[in-house]
């Protein structure tokens, strides 16, 4: 472990930090992924595609099931080959599943494994060759101009660490689409008895260091300058505008967890 991940006292206004990192990075543009919300902010009945994409834990396949059962889309697909975070995935849901084999599977087929295994439904498509947020996007579109499948809005849920910077490539790909974001969980810091833990129940929740990783390497991703991934940068998303509290939070907790920044793994860069 890293020694910096324990080494500061832990108080509340580090669990707050975090939470503001989290609240930022794992939208949800509806409080509720059901016809209602959608009816009422959108009006629509339903969205034309929901996507699910496979940096999400496992709470991201019980989103994805919630969804199909209340029938919120026209399509639902599952996107994700092997990345950062498949090998983590294929544990856990092997861990929790053991009749899901996971071992050599992509992220689209280990959650479709876990749709078939516990709810018995099966998503209309997947892609499995995509291995990072940029090209979860390009060949997703690749395979709906293949299928042929028209849209003029679509429901993305992803890992709430990745969710802003998954639809920030959506946007810079299709600016004319609706995207209606339902990151694949919530979660909530706190600190008990000197430790920071989760205080919701989430299926196959990271490790909070793993989780304090993912958010502190995407601020420097979503912040447009040179360094970062928007047009000021390596031009991979749309302008993002980090709000003065977000950039506080970040800031202080890198004056403590500043080596959890994750870097780029150019194994999994786009080819």
């Amino acid at each position: 472990m890293d020694k910096t991940y324990k080494k500061y006292p832990i108080e509340e206004k580090i669990a707050e930090y975090i939470n503001i990192l989290g609240r930022f990075c794992g939208k949800r543009d509806i409080k509720i992924l059901n016809a209602d919300e959608l009816k009422n902010k959108y009006k629509i009945d339903k969205t034309d595609i929901m996507v699910l994409f496979g940096g999400s834990i496992i709470a991201g396949g019980d989103v994805l099931a919630d969804a199909m059962k209340k029938g919120i889309a026209e399509k639902y697909i599952v996107v994700g080959g092997m990345g950062h975070t498949t090998e983590y995935l294929r544990k856990e849901m092997h861990e929790v599943y053991p009749a899901v084999i996971t071992a050599n599977l992509s992220e689209a087929e280990i959650f479709a494994a876990y749709l078939k295994e516990k709810y018995n439904l099966n998503p209309d498509f997947l892609e499995t060759e995509s291995t990072n947020c940029g090209n979860n996007i390009s060949y997703l579109l690749k395979l709906l101009k293949r299928q042929n499948i028209k849209f003029s809005n679509i429901l993305i849920s992803q890992d709430a660490a990745m969710q802003y910077r998954m639809e920030s490539v959506l946007k810079k790909y299709m600016p004319e689409i609706s995207v209606i974001n339902f990151a694949a969980y919530s979660a909530t810091a706190a600190v008990r008895d000197g430790e920071l833990i989760f205080i919701e129940d989430i299926s196959g929740m990271w490790k909070m260091k793993n989780y304090i990783t993912l958010l502190m390497g995407e601020i420097p991703r979503l912040t447009d300058n040179k360094s970062g991934y928007g047009p000021m940068g390596k031009n991979y998303i749309i302008h993002v505008d980090i709000p003065a509290e977000v950039e506080n939070a970040f800031n202080e907790l890198k004056k403590i967890y500043g080596t959890l920044i994750r870097r780029a793994d150019q194994r999994y860069s786009s080819k």
